[in-house]
């Protein structure tokens, strides 16, 4: 769903919430099976992280790595690449993780939403074509997964955190529920929640970025920040960048 893109003004007398510590925090959106464009954006990264004052970097990525584009599986074992190479990084989990898990552990049920919001395409990344998918039945689906997508990617999936707190930011997939506090909220709206989340005008208590819903730009808002701007196919893959009370963005090209 295409948002548009908003900018709400915030209280000329509200502190600017700060990522704490010493230390510089970059966030990505959903890749969603765009390998080139995250291989773009981490340079991007690494050439903004040149041009600064040397401090440990946290790489946050907030979900929805498969799905819709052409390279999951690309992207996925860039993810463990940076996963064995650094300790910097923090993943968190997306709803299209979740449905990729559940149909690559056997259940039918899930592939048949699995499909439908672009598992097609991550299973031709892992060399099932469309046309054969198409014909398959969700149980033949998943016993395809079971026999052809490799467990340590599974594994590597499920693996992933629900939420990431830093200072006075959360970091989460979808977003929050409203009026629920933020140590008793459930997976299910972690991963899946919209309007509620969306449409609440007050704060939750830290500053939100979260990705899940598309919008033409950054939606920054005064009590949450949306980056997800649709990368799979607008070509714009977004991070942010976050080091004390100091924010910024960077792009991939459209």
């Amino acid at each position: 769903m295409l948002m548009p893109f908003r900018r709400r003004k915030a209280r000329d007398d509200a502190p600017s919430p700060s990522v704490g510590g010493d230390r510089r925090v970059y966030a990505i959106g959903d890749i969603h099976g765009r390998d080139d464009l995250f291989a773009q954006l981490l340079d991007r990264i690494a050439l903004d992280e040149a041009e600064r004052d040397p401090l440990p970097r946290l790489l946050v990525l907030l979900g929805d790595l498969v799905d819709r584009g052409p390279q999951s599986r690309q992207v996925v074992e860039r993810a463990m690449g940076l996963a064995r190479s650094t300790g910097d990084v923090c993943f968190l989990k997306g709803n299209h993780e979740e449905m990729f898990i559940a149909a690559a552990r056997g259940k039918a049920q899930a592939a048949r939403l699995f499909r439908r919001y672009g598992g097609v395409e991550t299973l031709a990344s892992y060399g099932l074509g469309a046309e054969d998918s198409a014909l398959m039945s969700d149980e033949a689906m998943v016993r395809w997964m079971l026999a052809h997508v490799p467990r340590d990617h599974v594994d590597f999936l499920d693996d992933f955190a629900d939420m990431l707190p830093l200072g006075d930011y959360l970091f989460v997939h979808a977003g929050v529920r409203p009026r629920v506090a933020l140590d008793a909220q459930i997976p299910a709206d972690l991963r899946w929640i919209r309007g509620d989340f969306l449409n609440h005008g007050r704060h939750f208590g830290k500053m939100i970025v979260h990705g899940h819903n598309i919008s033409e730009d950054v939606d920054v808002q005064p009590n949450r920040i949306g980056i997800d701007t649709g990368a799979f196919r607008s070509g714009r893959l977004t991070a942010i960048g976050l080091e004390k009370d100091r924010r910024w963005f960077l792009q991939t090209s459209a």
